[in-house]
């Protein structure tokens, strides 16, 4: 990814992208980000930006199958996170969601993916280990718990929904407090000039909302200039 782009998009929240995709798209109807609320370990971090790597994992009952395999599996997972395009951003969905009781997510897994190069995690699961994850390293989770209780992977490099939102292998997400969101393939190019022509947009009514005197009068001629500035951009 080109530098300037994504530095822009770690300055800029997860709302103001989509947005701007609405602004490139030329309109209303962009669907895919999520749709539930999200627990953030940094609420005040910035926005994580990364192509996504996947993979599925389960945490409710012991394994069926034998520690050998159990150990290939996770290493074949961690082999997999090491690898790829950077930025990365990991997604997994836990199969026992809602209410899946283990933690994959916590001091050991944020500082092994935040040492692989990876920008945070997204997950349907629960994290832990709250002041002691990976400086830098922000998880988006479902909740917060305190046990891994039997959390193992199970598939790695599929497809995976999280929140609502479906995210496969390689897909752009940025994220934040907010959730997350996937910029489509045909809008990247583009994301940086729509993200710049929203924010000038937004500052017709946003500067004039913040001048001293603002009122009715004010407003109605603001936003009439705002719709003249979005009509001109559709």
């Amino acid at each position: 990814m080109d530098a300037e782009l994504l530095a822009l998009l770690r300055r800029v929240d997860t709302p103001t992208v989509c947005n701007a995709i609405e602004v490139v798209q030329g309109g209303r109807g962009f669907a895919d980000f999520t749709r539930r609320p999200v627990t953030s370990s940094a609420p005040a971090a910035g926005a994580m930006v990364g192509y996504a790597r996947c993979a599925v994992l389960e945490s409710r009952a012991p394994a069926s199958e034998d520690a050998e395999t159990l150990r290939a599996r996770r290493l074949a997972y961690y082999r997999y996170m090491s690898e790829g395009s950077r930025p990365a951003v990991c997604v997994t969905a836990d199969a026992d969601a809602p209410g899946a009781p283990g933690a994959f997510w916590g001091e050991v897994n944020t500082t092994i993916h935040a040492a692989f190069g990876i920008a945070g995690a997204i997950t349907s699961g629960p994290m832990r280990d709250l002041g002691s994850l990976a400086e830098g390293f922000v998880v988006l989770a479902a909740e917060v718990l305190p046990s891994h209780a039997f959390v193992r992977v199970r598939d790695v490099d599929v497809p995976v929904e999280v929140f609502g939102l479906r995210i496969s292998p390689g897909d752009l997400v940025h994220a934040d407090r907010h959730g997350a969101v996937v910029i489509p393939e045909p809008v990247v190019d583009e994301i940086g000039s729509g993200i710049a022509r929203l924010l000038e947009m937004e500052g017709l009514v946003l500067g004039s909302a913040r001048r001293e005197g603002f009122d009715f009068g004010a407003l109605e001629a603001a936003w009439l200039e705002f719709e003249r500035a979005r009509a001109s951009r559709s």
